[in-house]
């Protein structure tokens, strides 16, 4: 069984998302001691780009101040390096087609390897042109994240059936955020995937709140939540880990009330 696979297995997995180096690196790495201290299964670490195309306005301030602060991706693959004897779970990097290419492929990717990264998702880069990534990423053993949008009615069953790691399902069309209601059919989404595929799906974008967490989990492998974080990561810098700690364990909780 995979890594990422692990953290689904008998489980509904609860995924955040925090973006590297914002406000600082020593900052983010406790931030990843309290996700998996208060029941992170998976965790998504954002490489941070000047043009996020898949960010909202939360997550677009998070990568800018964290470039503001020269945060190269170096720095990141250090940073992970530094504190994987800690992190047990499995962790993939969100990131943007232009980050890879400009720091070249399979040297990025034999990065992943050596440093212990599981995946990449990669939000700019279509079904239709991933295979050069997929390629590289699994030389390396890093898995290449498929996502599924409620735009991707036929493609659904070709993007499932080569997926690995996890399918990533994008619950709202636009871009990252936290949502007051979610109003796709999730439900429809998983149940086309899992036609043709038994990889785990977990549901991300807009999802703040535990009972929405809850419910996204309830229909699907897991929940991701990402804006709600780095919102609570900028008001709070760097006294942010205990409070992303506490937010975490609510969310968690949630799942194991319903």
């Amino acid at each position: 069984m995979s890594k990422i696979a692990e953290a689904f297995n008998n489980k509904k997995a609860f995924i955040p998302f925090v973006t590297c180096g914002d406000p600082d690196l020593d900052t983010t790495k406790n931030i990843l001691r309290e996700l998996q201290k208060n029941g992170a299964d998976l965790i998504e670490l954002g490489i941070p780009f000047s043009d996020p195309t898949a960010e909202g306005p939360v997550i677009q301030g998070a990568n800018i101040r964290a470039l503001k602060n020269g945060i190269t991706t170096d720095d990141i693959f250090a940073m992970v390096e530094e504190i994987r004897s800690e992190i047990t779970v499995p962790m993939v990097f969100m990131t943007y087609a232009n980050v890879i290419f400009s720091y070249g492929m399979d040297r990025f990717f034999e990065k992943c390897q050596k440093i212990g990264m599981d995946g990449v998702i990669l939000p700019d880069v279509p079904f239709e042109e991933k295979s050069e990534f997929d390629k590289s990423a699994g030389t390396y053993g890093v898995d290449f994240i498929s996502m599924v949008a409620p735009t991707s009615e036929d493609r659904i069953a070709m993007i499932a059936k080569e997926a690995k790691g996890f399918i990533y399902i994008v619950s709202s069309l636009g871009v990252t955020g936290t949502r007051t209601s979610i109003t796709t059919n999730v439900k429809d989404l998983v149940d086309q995937i899992r036609k043709v595929t038994d990889v785990p799906c977990a549901v991300g974008f807009g999802i703040s709140t535990p009972e929405q967490a809850s419910n996204m989990a309830e229909i699907s492998d897991g929940a991701i939540v990402g804006s709600a974080i780095v919102r609570i990561i900028e008001q709070n810098g760097k006294d942010a880990p205990a409070k992303v700690g506490e937010f975490v364990k609510n969310m968690k909780s949630a799942y194991k009330a319903s």
